[in-house]
């Protein structure tokens, strides 16, 4: 089986209101237990948004950009890529925002 990032940017959610929150939360949580239930799931979570740490080969340490590409994932292990985008589906629903795979 093929394992595919299913991921959403770090603004993606900001649309969301406090109140809210909570019911999306839940949500989320039902399609990460879905997946778990399936077999399907490896891991997930939410990035900070904060700067990021450049580490050169020789150890080096940077200050980078701010990483505006992601603001959360989850990884699946499935059979297509058919299948990880119905996954993706469910959990653009559950986030209530885009997700890409």
């Amino acid at each position: 089986m093929t394992r595919y990032l299913i991921s959403f940017g770090a603004q993606a959610m900001d649309h969301i209101s406090d109140e809210e929150m909570p019911a999306v939360a839940k949500a989320s949580h039902e399609v990460v237990q879905e997946a778990i239930n399936a077999g399907v799931w490896v891991f997930g979570g939410g990035l900070e948004n904060q700067k990021a740490s450049i580490v050169a080969t020789d150890g080096t340490v940077t200050d980078g950009p701010y990483p505006e590409a992601i603001g959360g994932l989850c990884v699946v292990e499935v059979p297509s890529h058919e299948e990880a985008l119905e996954w993706a589906a469910k959990t653009a629903s559950a986030c209530r925002c885009a997700v890409e795979v």
